[in-house]
């Protein structure tokens, strides 16, 4: 167990020099510093995280503290997609930033687009300052749809875009390729204000690739889901000169279970020169040792983590898969099934679990851990 109070005594602090260089050659002192922590405490460490929807702020980590008298380090939230059409309701739990927060009332919030996603970006650099790590994502529409879509553009399931679909999407001068462009310039534009802000970005698109629901999904080979990110890389990071980013792949768990198959890692991984971290989305708490263990062969040692998580792991869990990086639960799942209090307090006292008041980061952007 942890003493509440600390004597401040930094046991490491990690500088550029000592890490490994992430897959942009280009990436910003404060990126390079982030990634050295994350191989720092691989191994013995793992950091606290919360998901944060678009339209809440910082509702789900205040849910923590209420709970805890701690913050989680890792804090996250979505770009997101406006949710259209009488079906809007079915996609409330995933957090459409045109609705109300999920299991709240549902309505919509008639705020737009741009104003939704600077006020993230405001809260996002703003939890920085105050010492968490960011990281974002985006449940985005099918390109030709914009921003906004029916739920169904999204998780497609079986209407998924077919071969000759997918190649005009990855094909250079196509329409749908200039569709995909203008959605991605304008995540672009946001993230500019972060790097100009100094703030470093653990980027997770593309979320559980190898799963069979998102439109994004299923993509099996090198012209499939591989090129689609590798496409993504080169345009953040060549034509928008996004630096301050370090590229999560985050797959699902696999799990053979009919018509919500999640087939294994390396049939969608676009390898080492485009990933910087490994993750897994793992619900249901299906903690097999696998899960952990093909991530860090298929990565070869690069960081991994727990992208998302319903139910939470525990101490035990936490002992036989010690290289997960960090975790972040998906936002109400923090007082929702086997989340009890209880089970939320034991984990954020256990030794391995890191939370805010354990991390220190001095001004050139290198962090630390605090022990007892």
């Amino acid at each position: 167990m942890k003493n509440s109070i600390y004597a401040l005594i930094i046991t490491t602090l990690f500088s550029c020099s000592r890490s490994s260089s992430p897959v942009n050659p280009n990436a910003s002192k404060e990126a390079r510093a982030l990634l050295s922590f994350l191989q720092s405490i691989s191994g013995k460490y793992t950091l606290s995280g919360e998901h944060n929807f678009i339209q809440s702020g910082s509702r789900y980590n205040d849910t923590v503290f209420a709970i805890t008298g701690k913050y989680p380090v890792v804090w996250g939230s979505d770009f997101s997609f406006c949710a259209l059409g009488d079906n809007a309701k079915e996609f409330h739990h995933c957090g459409p930033m045109n609705l109300s927060v999920p299991f709240d009332p549902f309505e919509f919030n008639t705020i737009s687009v741009d104003t939704l996603r600077s006020r993230m970006i405001a809260e996002a650099i703003a939890q920085y300052q105050k010492g968490h790590i960011i990281t974002l994502m985006w449940h985005h529409c099918f390109p030709a749809d914009g921003d906004s879509c029916n739920g169904t553009s999204v998780w497609a399931m079986e209407n998924r875009p077919d071969a000759a679909k997918w190649d005009s999407l990855t094909t250079e001068g196509t329409a749908l390729n200039a569709d995909w462009k203008r959605q991605a310039d304008g995540v672009a534009k946001y993230l500019k204000v972060l790097q100009d802000a100094g703030v470093p970005v653990l980027w997770r698109p593309y979320h559980e690739m190898n799963g069979v629901w998102f439109w994004w999904c299923n993509q099996k080979g090198d012209n499939g889901f591989k090129k689609l990110w590798i496409q993504m890389y080169n345009y953040f990071t060549n034509h928008h000169g996004l630096n301050n980013l370090l590229w999560v792949w985050d797959a699902n768990a696999p799990r053979d279970k009919k018509g919500d198959e999640a087939y294994p890692y390396e049939l969608f991984y676009p390898g080492n020169d485009y990933v910087d971290v490994l993750a897994a989305d793992i619900y249901g708490r299906d903690f097999r040792q696998s899960h952990h263990d093909d991530l860090i062969e298929l990565g070869q040692g690069k960081p991994i983590s727990m992208g998302e998580v319903g139910d939470m792991p525990n101490d035990s869990i936490l002992q036989a898969q010690p290289n997960w990086c960090w975790f972040m639960v998906w936002g109400y799942f923090i007082n929702m099934r086997r989340n009890t209090p209880e089970y939320v307090k034991a984990l954020y006292a256990s030794s391995r679990v890191i939370t805010l008041d354990e991390v220190m980061r001095d001004s050139e952007g290198n962090w630390a851990i605090t022990t007892q």
